[in-house]
C-alpha cells in the first residue's frame, strides 16, 4: 500500500518522487555553487540560469520543459517577493536625497531606454513597429541583484550615494516596463483602445499600485502589532501571506502588483513591527528561494541551439543597449543632477538586465504574440550577454571609475585575533549622520546573526548596548562579528571595520 501511495500521482508522464528528486538536487546544486558566485565575482543570477539550461531538454537532465504561462505565474510571483525584500530594506531616510533622480532614472529612463531600443530594432532588425517597441519595451528595466552580490564577491563598495540610486532604480523601475508592455500588447490586440485607454492603464498601475501598496504596508503592520500570535515563527509566515495578498489583489484590479508589493516594503521596512528581525531573516530566506526559483525556471524554459539561432540579432541589441540605449537614458534623466560625469558612467554600466525582462518575454508567447518565440530567445540572449559582460566586470569598473569606499581604515587593536571566536574578528563602528542606524533602537536595526555590539563610547562615556538602546549620530561601537558582515555593518552605521 505504501509503495502506491507517491507513485499514483503523475506528472507529465512522470512520478511524484521522480519530480521531487530532480527538484530537490537543482536546489541543493543551486545553493552548494552559489559558492562560486562569492568566490569568483561570478552573478549568482548566471549561476542559477545555467543549471536551468543544463537541466533542460537540451542540457544534460533532459527535462522537457516548455509551459510559458506557468513560467509568467510562477517568475511573477517570486519577483514580487524579491521586490518585497528590497523595499523592506531601503531606508526612507537613506533616499530621501537621491528620491528626485531615483523616480526619474525608473520612470523616464526606464521609458527612453526602451523607446530607443525599440527604434534601433524596428531599423536594424527589421521588425515591425509593434514587435521593435514591444521587444524595447520588455527589456527596459535593469536587475541590481546580481551587481551587488559582486561587489560583495569582491569586497568592494560603493559610495552611499550611488548604491542608494541604483537600489532605488532596480526596486522602482520594474513597474513601467510591464506598463509598456501591456500598452504595447493592448494597442496590438485592440487598435481601438486609444490615448484613454493607454491613460487608463497608467493610472491604474500606478495609482492603484502606489494606493493599495501604502494601504496593505500599513494594514501589515497592524495586524503584525495587534493580532498576539502565540509563536514566533508564524509572524514571517503571516507576512509571508499578506505580501501574496497585496500581490494577487492589486494585480486583480488592473494595477501594478510589483509597485504595491515594493510601497509595502518600504512602509514596513520603515515601521517599528514586532519580531522585526526574525521576519526580516525569514524573507531573506524566501527572497534567495524565489530567486533560485525563477532563474531555474526561466533556464529550463530556454532551448540553447534556439539562442544560437538569434546571435546576430541578440549581439547588435546587447551592444545598442548596454553602449547606447542604457548611457543616454541615464542622461537624459538626471539633467540636473549633482552627479560627476564617472558616476554617470557607472550608473549607466550598471545597468543589468534581468529576471524581468525573461519573465515579460513569456507573456506574449501566452498570448500568442506573432513572432513571440523569436522575442523570447532574442531578450534570453541580451540577458546573458548583459549578465556575463557587465556583470563580471562591475568590480572592475569601479575601482577604474572611483566611485568605491575602502572597507578598511586605520586598525585599532581590541582583542588578540586569537582570543576571538572561531571566524570572528573585532569590530569599530562610528554611525554617520544620515545612517540608518541613527535614532533607531539595536533591536529595531536588523543586525546579521552573528553580530554582538559589546560596548559604545558617546561623548566620553561607555555604555552597554542592549535591544532598547537608540544609536546617535556620533557613537562609536565595539564588537565582533564575522568577517563577511562588515559590508552589512557599513551600510546601517556608516563605518565598520575590521580591527584585529
Amino acid at each position: 500500500m505504501g509503495q502506491h501511495s507517491m507513485t499514483a500521482f503523475e506528472f507529465q508522464g512522470h512520478a511524484l518522487e521522480i519530480i521531487l528528486l530532480g527538484g530537490a538536487i537543482l536546489l541543493t546544486l543551486s545553493v552548494l555553487v552559489s559558492r562560486v558566485s562569492s568566490k569568483f565575482g561570478i552573478p549568482s543570477l548566471l549561476i542559477f540560469l545555467g543549471l536551468g539550461m543544463l537541466a533542460g531538454t537540451e542540457g544534460l537532465g533532459g527535462i522537457d520543459f516548455d509551459d510559458h504561462r506557468l513560467s509568467f505565474a510562477i517568475g511573477s510571483v517570486c519577483l514580487a517577493l524579491i521586490i518585497f525584500d528590497g523595499g523592506m530594506r531601503m531606508s526612507l531616510k537613506g533616499i530621501r536625497p537621491i528620491l528626485s533622480i531615483g523616480i526619474s532614472l525608473s520612470l523616464f529612463g526606464t521609458f527612453a531606454t526602451g523607446i530607443l531600443t525599440g527604434t534601433f530594432a524596428y531599423f536594424a532588425l527589421k521588425l515591425s513597429w509593434v514587435e521593435a517597441l514591444l521587444l524595447g519595451s520588455i527589456v527596459s528595466s535593469t536587475d541590481a541583484a546580481a551587481v551587488f552580490s559582486v561587489l560583495r564577491a569582491k569586497s568592494l563598495s560603493l559610495k552611499e550615494r550611488i548604491k542608494q540610486i541604483l537600489e532605488f532604480e532596480a526596486g522602482s523601475n520594474d513597474p513601467m516596463a510591464i506598463f509598456m508592455t501591456i500598452t504595447v500588447l493592448t494597442f496590438a490586440s485592440s487598435h481601438a483602445s486609444g490615448l484613454m485607454g493607454l491613460g487608463k492603464i497608467f493610472i491604474l498601475q500606478w495609482g492603484l499600485g502606489l494606493i493599495m501598496g501604502w494601504m496593505g504596508g500599513k494594514a501589515s503592520r497592524w495586524l503584525i502589532n495587534h493580532f498576539g500570535i502565540e509563536y514566533e515563527g508564524l509572524y514571517g509566515v503571516l507576512l509571508f501571506g499578506l505580501v501574496l495578498v497585496i500581490f494577487a489583489a492589486t494585480s486583480g484590479l488592473g494595477g501594478s502588483g510589483f509597485l504595491a508589493v515594493y510601497i509595502a516594503g518600504l512602509v514596513l521596512g520603515n515601521s517599528e513591527m514586532l519580531h522585526k528581525g526574525s521576519v526580516t531573516r525569514f524573507l531573506d530566506g524566501i527572497a534567495w528561494m524565489a530567486q533560485i526559483l525563477i532563474f531555474l525556471t526561466l533556464g529550463l524554459l530556454s532551448y540553447p541551439s534556439h539562442l544560437i539561432a538569434v546571435w546576430k540579432e541578440g549581439l547588435l541589441l546587447s551592444l545598442f543597449l548596454m553602449l547606447v540605449a542604457r548611457p543616454l537614458s541615464v542622461v537624459m534623466a538626471s539633467p540636473g543632477a549633482n552627479l560627476e560625469r564617472k558616476e554617470r558612467v557607472f550608473i549607466s554600466w550598471v545597468g543589468l538586465r534581468g529576471a524581468a525582462p525573461i519573465i515579460l518575454a513569456t507573456l506574449p508567447w501566452s498570448l500568442d504574440f506573432p513572432k513571440a518565440e523569436f522575442i523570447f530567445n532574442l531578450v534570453f540572449f541580451v540577458v546573458l550577454i548583459s549578465v556575463i559582460t557587465q556583470g563580471i566586470t562591475i568590480s572592475f569598473i569601479a575601482k577604474w571609475l572611483g566611485v568605491t569606499v575602502p572597507f578598511r581604515h586605520e586598525f585599532v587593536n581590541e582583542l588578540p585575533p586569537d582570543m576571538l571566536p572561531a571566524g570572528f574578528v573585532s569590530i569599530e563602528i562610528e554611525v554617520k549622520s544620515g545612517a540608518p542606524a541613527e535614532n533607531q533602537r539595536i533591536v529595531d536595526l536588523q543586525l546579521p546573526p552573528g553580530v554582538l555590539l559589546t560596548s559604545i563610547e558617546r561623548k566620553e562615556h561607555y555604555l552597554i548596548p542592549r535591544g532598547r538602546t537608540t544609536i546617535v549620530a556620533g557613537d562609536k561601537i565595539w564588537g565582533l562579528a564575522r568577517l563577511s558582515n562588515i559590508e552589512s555593518l557599513q551600510e546601517i552605521f556608516g563605518i565598520a571595520r575590521d580591527t584585529n
